[in-house]
């Protein structure tokens, strides 16, 4: 096997890091950080695994602390929380359904009252399922990726806004499928691109505040929810059909929320960074 290409591989949604082969880079062996963000902290949803673990890493690296949050995975989290705390920074865990805005309104608070304040919101947790086609989404599966994707990004907002004061950074996990599509993955294509103009609009909205609104859109990624999407053929082809001829690792996409959570990212708002592999987008 190159590292090119996977095996093919299947998992229940919504996967576990644990079990995949080979195991994604998040960044614990090759991560380095240089104090980008000492002192900040930092709220993270789907801080299991993927990205959101590869994003943990690195902020705490970098000198934050950091809560994040999990849907059900509980040894990635558990794996995820050691890997944090030997930085030396403290670290929160929340297990729960971002779907549900009370879950959502309780872990901010949790985060504030633990930290003092909320310096950055990285909102990550997504849901995607695959479909042939638009008539194989059932009214359900709309729903639940919508409150998973979208709705739950406007909650941690509202609610991480009362904790969160001037040179706040809020940062949003889009997608490359926002600005392509894609075919098999509609619904979740849809709720990708809600989030770019959500991004927009909460910039304009925040600007007087002085806190930053921006968004990633990495393309191809090694995450568990490739192998808990898509049919095993399809995750053996992943990431071939970009620029780059492979898929991206979650540390590779770390390094943009670092940017725009430093103050190297100080003059951007209602930003998308895009970290796919060598797709052009956007003209």
């Amino acid at each position: 096997m190159s590292d090119k290409s996977f095996p093919p591989q299947q998992q229940e949604q919504p996967g576990v890091e644990q079990q995949m082969t080979p195991r994604p880079d998040s960044g614990e062996l090759s991560y380095a950080g240089s104090g980008r963000l000492k002192g900040k902290k930092a709220l993270i949803t789907g801080g299991d695994s993927g990205i959101g673990r590869a994003v943990a890493i690195a902020f705490a690296r970098e000198g934050a602390d950091v809560a994040f949050a999990y849907l059900k995975e509980e040894q990635d989290a558990m794996e995820t929380w050691e890997i944090v705390k030997r930085e030396g920074v403290d670290c929160l865990y929340f297990q729960g359904d971002v779907a549900d805005k009370a879950f959502c309104t309780g872990i901010v608070q949790k985060t504030a009252a633990r930290f003092g304040r909320i310096d950055i919101l990285v909102n990550n947790a997504a849901e995607q399922h695959y479909a042939e086609t638009i008539e194989d989404i059932s009214a359900e599966q709309l729903e639940r990726t919508f409150r998973t994707n979208i709705f739950a990004y406007f909650h941690m907002a509202a609610a991480s806004l009362k904790h969160m004061g001037e040179g706040g950074r809020i940062i949003n996990t889009t997608s490359v499928t926002a600005f392509k599509g894609n075919p098999k993955l509609i619904d979740y294509s849809s709720t990708k691109g809600a989030i770019v103009a959500f991004t927009r609009s909460l910039a304009l909205s925040l600007a007087e505040k002085g806190i930053l609104v921006n968004a990633v859109a990495p393309g191809p990624v090694w995450t568990p929810l490739i192998p808990a999407s898509f049919p095993q053929e399809k995750v053996e082809q992943f990431g071939e059909n970009v620029t780059l001829k492979r898929a991206g690792q979650p540390v590779e996409i770390a390094y943009s929320y670092v940017f725009l959570a430093s103050q190297g990212g100080s003059y951007m708002t209602g930003q998308v960074l895009h970290p796919n592999g060598g797709t052009i987008v956007g003209g």
